[in-house]
């Protein structure tokens, strides 16, 4: 049993003395009401085995059940989770997802036996104490980026991640299905994305100025029915994939797949291969009418799997010399009456936004879509400080706060000499906890165009699911508080109550299985001597 002073993410609020409450058993029912079903399916098929408890349907009325509902006085999002001796457990919801969410919370008063996938104590029962719980996530948008193209994540992984997102009350997942290292979905009209573009010959071990290698192929791709697994299990989380295909630079897979998609008057693309190291890559689309016509063929394979509103195209990271050394870009320059290169990046990102638009899709993409200027409908992922989702929030469009310098969890946890492969900044679970998604510059008007906030985990070193468990857990559960929690301001924020909360959720971690980095630093095993990183000294700038 846990108290619900443990809770994390923090509930908005936690009323009830202390005193003895319901127990969760093999007699103990369970009654859904209209529009809870996916709470219902939930709560048997992981909650029942992690306990070994049927929880068999019984009336609503059933003294000791488990009772779900909605509340239409209640946000979407919101629930109210009731605890009695009496009457048991009650959840309401203002709509399904809230109700999920209110078993996320009960779970976490269940104790770590909760958070297994079958049962270690058969026959136990499992008291809850007498409390009120009230509680409504702060924003829309609390997601996490998985950089499955670096380093492929096998399916099963990535259906791991989705439970992990869903026990921390996270709802957007953001999936990065593309870059120069890798194409990883299948596009049944371009079969060589996936034939030539998956794998690479060799993999960058350590940051790209690192002398080492890994002389193994490496690669994987998700087949279409494979994608459709992933977005339906999301959905049964109440958890949005948002997929990322990456135009026009981060694209040397692509071009290798297809080289009439570079600037063939400019390199010769057919020499190209996968890239097998980090880093920003000089070889990006060519701003053709064929590279137009192929991306659209994609996207619209794209949209027939993720019914979401938005649809990631990256648009970071483009060098432009390519561009600059092809007449047939110069030409296009010429043709559009356009100022530079830029302009042209603008003009190409502009393109998929009409396009989308017409589609009923949103475009999102990272910061540089700003310049040149973006469609009244767009949205950014503000990822080089703070400056670029001030500037799209005070022009009108929505944004995701997700400031590498913040909340890049590939960046290391501590300053010390046992961090493996160190990149960037120590952003320790502190420093996370403090992080603050909405800056003070924006009026509320400005504010409310801040959709919410992201962790992104970047997996350049991150070669296996161990890894990107270090690098997440437990920064994660601090940023999903961040993104869910009505918090203070940064500097009034309880850290050593939140150390307290976490002493017990690193249980509820063991018994999932994560790979976290322990308090006192990484275990023998989740170092890797020897493998350079590149470690930023002093604290990040704020911008």
């Amino acid at each position: 049993m846990t108290s619900a002073s443990d809770i994390i993410p923090a509930p908005r609020a936690v009323d009830g003395p202390p005193r003895r409450g319901a127990v969760i058993d093999e007699s103990t029912t369970l009654w859904a009401g209209p529009g809870t079903d996916t709470a219902e399916r939930w709560l048997r098929a992981t909650l029942g085995a992690a306990l070994g408890l049927p929880l068999r349907p019984g009336p609503e009325d059933a003294p000791g059940g488990v009772r779900l509902c909605l509340d239409d006085r209640l946000e979407p999002e919101a629930y109210r989770l009731g605890v009695t001796a009496s009457r048991g457990v009650e959840i309401r919801g203002g709509g399904a997802a809230g109700v999920f969410w209110g078993a996320q919370t009960l779970r976490q008063l269940l104790g770590p036996d909760a958070f297994r996938r079958a049962s270690v104590r058969p026959g136990t029962g499992y008291g809850i104490p007498h409390r009120t719980v009230e509680d409504a996530p702060r924003f829309r948008w609390r997601g996490l980026l998985l950089d499955v193209a670096r380093h492929f994540m096998p399916k099963e992984g990535v259906l791991r991640y989705l439970d992990l997102m869903a026990a921390h009350k996270l709802n957007v997942l953001h999936f990065h299905l593309t870059d120069d290292q890798g194409w990883r979905l299948e596009i049944r009209r371009y079969p060589r994305l996936t034939e030539t573009g998956s794998w690479r010959s060799r993999t960058k071990f350590g940051h790209r100025a690192s002398p080492l290698w890994e002389e193994k192929p490496h690669g994987g791709f998700y087949t279409q029915d494979d994608i459709r697994e992933i977005v339906a299990y999301a959905a049964e989380r109440h958890i949005t994939v948002v997929p990322e295909i990456d135009v026009p630079g981060h694209s040397q897979a692509a071009i290798a797949a297809y080289p009439e998609l570079g600037n063939t008057d400019v390199i010769d693309t057919t020499a190209l291969s996968v890239w097998d190291t980090w880093g920003i890559n000089p070889n990006v689309l060519a701003p053709t009418d064929t590279t137009l016509r192929f991306y659209e063929g994609v996207f619209e394979e794209v949209l027939e799997l993720f019914p979401g509103e938005f649809i990631h195209v990256g648009g970071d990271e483009c060098p432009k010399e390519q561009w600059r050394r092809s007449p047939t870009a110069q030409a296009r320059i010429e043709e559009l009456g356009l100022a530079d290169e830029d302009a042209l990046q603008a003009w190409f990102v502009a393109h998929f936004d009409t396009w989308l638009s017409a589609r009923g899709r949103r475009l999102i993409g990272w910061d540089e879509i700003l310049e040149g200027g973006l469609a009244a409908g767009a949205a950014v992922s503000s990822w080089r400080g703070y400056a670029g989702g001030i500037a799209a929030a005070r022009a009108g469009h929505d944004v995701v706060m997700c400031p590498e310098q913040q909340v890049y969890l590939d960046h290391r946890q501590d300053a010390g000499p046992d961090e493996p492969v160190p990149i960037g900044y120590v952003r320790t679970l502190e420093d996370v906890y403090r992080f603050e998604p909405v800056p003070p510059e924006l009026t509320p008007g400005e504010a409310g165009r801040v959709l919410g906030t992201q962790a992104n985990l970047w997996t350049e070193v991150m070669e296996d699911s161990a890894r990107v468990d270090y690098q997440a857990f437990p920064r994660l559960a601090a940023f999903a508080e961040v993104a869910w929690s009505a918090l203070p301001a940064p500097a009034e924020r309880d850290f050593a109550d939140f150390e307290r909360r976490m002493a017990v959720h690193y249980a509820r971690l063991d018994a999932l299985g994560v790979a976290y980095r322990p308090p006192t630093g990484p275990r023998p095993w989740q170092k890797r001597p020897g493998v350079p990183g590149r470690p930023i000294d002093g604290a990040p700038p704020r911008r």
